[in-house]
């Protein structure tokens, strides 16, 4: 091959390459505040009870997720709009409303569930409570105040390599990686399908997919315009931001599961696992186990504070965007600050019920998740909103529809459960 053959096919490759990193940005940020100070809890939850044996959970998450978000990124690059606009404007103003408030009061609670988690890692290193709010707000708030969504976005995606801090615990305690490998192929129930296990079965389900993921990544593609011509570098986006999710949860099932599966000691909270850290791998893995903690709330709670603030903007149809400033858009600002400062305040109220809050965040996600998926999946049906070719096709929708079946069975039964906890009786194992 000549020298100008060599440089014809390389040229391209860097187009590509550099077109795939302009785009980069969405998936993976909706994907890693997936892995949430939420899905901290249920992740080591998971293999504290449990060992390896759930991680077979996991292995088919990775087509769900993906199939959900894909719907996302086709709406928001073929019209330009945020997920609450497109709401109101194909269901009318009775089901957008339904859906902005559900949305609203459900990420604001998951708000308050990221302010504990981070509360809770920086106590790790001695910070008081209050002081930890009022940084946390100060950060959150300066991410965006940028008046450039490239700006927030270049911020964002620098917190991402921050998920991978639980790595390194996980090799100091040097697992056996084949047999918790082996586990994605092993379906197993241990102690047989008792309320307990489903229970935790539906949380991991449920934690991989939620409503604030559809709104948060529709308004982030629509801020950032990107179009058609974007969705495959688009999808390749999504697709490493779902092997993020997938690492970081193994990661934490597997530490979890070598520090407290089969020992008299009982996981009660994530940020037990950086001080049980310390007697095992030494203070540095603790630490890094807690930064990546802090890091998980700072994440979720951008991404679910923008989520509110761009789908208010829209239904309200004022400007809603981060290329803009607090002047040419205050609503956006106002309500992604409220969100902040209400959330840090709960927190902050003595003997306020702490894990009554982060258990009904999942009752009040389950119920309006499948409605969620509903108006998406019909909105990736209307042909003359997408025409022939983004349109789903007949193998998509039967996916989807049984994806949405199963999210259905599976929310009510995690509503029920956690709101009646003895509705479902125990039984032996």
């Amino acid at each position: 091959m000549t020298l100008l053959e060599t440089a014809r096919h390389v040229r391209p490759r860097r187009t590509s390459l550099l077109r795939f990193l302009a785009i980069i940005g969405p998936g993976i940020i909706v994907m890693t505040g997936d892995n949430d100070v939420g899905a901290f809890a249920l992740y080591t939850s998971a293999g504290a009870l449990y060992g390896f044996n759930l991680l077979w959970v996991m292995l088919p998450l990775l087509p769900i997720t993906y199939f959900a978000q894909e719907m996302v990124v086709r709406l928001g690059c073929a019209t330009g709009m945020g997920h609450a606009a497109m709401i109101f404007k194909r269901f009318g103003s009775f089901w957008g409303w339904f859906s902005l408030g559900d949305l609203m009061i459900v990420n604001f609670a998951t708000i308050v569930t990221e302010f504990i988690g981070i509360s809770a890692g920086l106590g790790f290193f001695g910070v008081a409570p209050w002081i930890s709010v009022l940084l946390t707000i100060a950060f959150l708030f300066a991410m965006v105040s940028t008046g450039a969504y490239k700006r927030w976005e270049n911020f964002a995606l620098a917190l991402v390599p921050l998920n991978f801090l639980v790595l390194p615990a996980m090799f100091a305690l040097k697992p056996n990686y084949a047999e918790a490998a082996s586990h994605y192929f092993r379906v197993m129930l241990p102690g047989g399908l008792n309320p307990d296990i489903v229970f935790l079965i539906i949380g991991l389900v449920g934690t991989t997919i939620a409503p604030w993921q559809i709104f948060f990544q529709q308004s982030a593609i629509a801020d950032k315009k990107l179009r058609i011509r974007d969705i495959p570098m688009a999808r390749l986006d999504l697709f490493f931001g779902n092997l993020v999710v997938q690492l970081g949860a193994f990661a934490l099932i597997v530490l979890a599961a070598v520090l407290y599966f089969g020992t008299r000691t009982q996981l009660t909270e994530p940020v037990q696992i950086a001080n049980d850290l310390i007697h095992r791998a030494g203070y540095s893995y603790g630490a890094l186990y807690a930064v990546a903690l802090i890091n998980a709330g700072l994440i979720g709670g951008v991404a679910n504070s923008l989520a509110n603030a761009w789908a208010l903007g829209e239904v309200a149809n004022v400007p809603s965007s981060l290329n803009r400033t607090f002047r040419e858009a205050p609503l956006f600002y106002v309500t992604y600050a409220c969100c902040l400062a209400g959330a840090g305040a709960i927190v902050l109220i003595p003997h306020a019920p702490l894990e009554l809050i982060t258990t009904s965040v999942q009752a009040l996600a389950a119920i309006i998740l499948p409605v969620t998926i509903v108006f998406l999946n019909l909105l990736l049906n209307d042909r003359a909103l997408l025409g022939p070719v983004l349109v789903n096709r007949p193998w998509q929708n039967i996916v989807n529809w049984s994806m949405i079946a199963l999210l259905f069975g599976l929310s009510a039964i995690l509503a029920a459960q956690t709101i009646a906890p003895n509705l479902f009786p125990k039984t032996g194992a």
